[in-house]
């Protein structure tokens, strides 16, 4: 059970402390629970929209079409206009940090200013949104040499603020930096009991928005799917 940070950048708690805030927090019931829904291999509070099943990504990758990753020139993240608004004052950031959070509070301008994230990547849990990064799981850049290069601008910014596929979510900042813009062959969550929803995530988006894989992507996905 991951220990609850007010700020990453502090020491831990000691076990006997943190597990008394954790009891606090949560009640002996809630922590069962998550810990059920951490072997099961399902988000514990974020939740983007719920991915294929395994069999259909299965069925889904079979289908994408296999080759070379494409060059990176002419790239920029000002090419996939992000964080649009989506109502009022409220950007796809903020969306996502109120649909993935717990108790999550905002204030006029939507900003969230409390509140608790889990991040199913890594199993962390954090209190202040500055810790948490919303990831795109087929990152901006992987989209650009996978097809996403010869799309329109508004196609590029409906991928990059989608909401109706999981292909955002709230996870701890600094592994969402060390995924950068790697593929399931190159990075995978820490938390192993993620790896075969992130994969169903993955090819779900892939094949929705038919973007290409290659063959070491391929047989990296195949190879989650075909134990889930």
């Amino acid at each position: 059970m991951s220990v609850v940070y007010a700020r990453r950048r502090t020491a831990p708690t000691s076990p006997t402390t943190a597990a008394r805030h954790r009891v606090a927090a949560l009640g002996g019931a809630a922590l069962l629970a998550t810990a059920a829904t951490l072997l099961t291999g399902t988000p514990a509070q974020a939740a983007p929209p719920a991915p294929v099943s395994a069999a259909t990504a299965r069925a889904y990758l079979g289908e994408l079409t296999v080759k070379a990753e494409g060059s990176s020139d002419g790239y920029s993240r000002d090419k996939f206009p992000h964080w649009s608004t989506q109502s009022g004052t409220c950007n796809t950031r903020e969306v996502v940090l109120k649909r993935d959070g717990t108790g999550v509070q905002q204030d006029a301008s939507c900003a969230a200013t409390s509140g608790t994230w889990k991040s199913p990547y890594d199993g962390g849990t954090w209190t202040a949104a500055s810790d948490v990064d919303i990831d795109h799981v087929v990152p901006l850049s992987e989209a650009w040499k996978s097809g996403a290069n010869g799309w329109t601008t508004p196609q590029r910014q409906g991928f990059a603020n989608d909401l109706t596929r999981p292909q955002l979510v709230a996870v701890t900042d600094n592994v969402n930096q060390s995924k950068g813009d790697q593929d399931p062959a190159e990075w995978m969550p820490p938390a192993e009991s993620y790896h075969c929803y992130y994969t169903r995530m993955w090819v779900d988006v892939k094949h929705h928005y038919k973007l290409t894989v290659d063959a070491e992507e391929k047989a990296a996905l195949a190879s989650v799917l075909n134990g889930c």
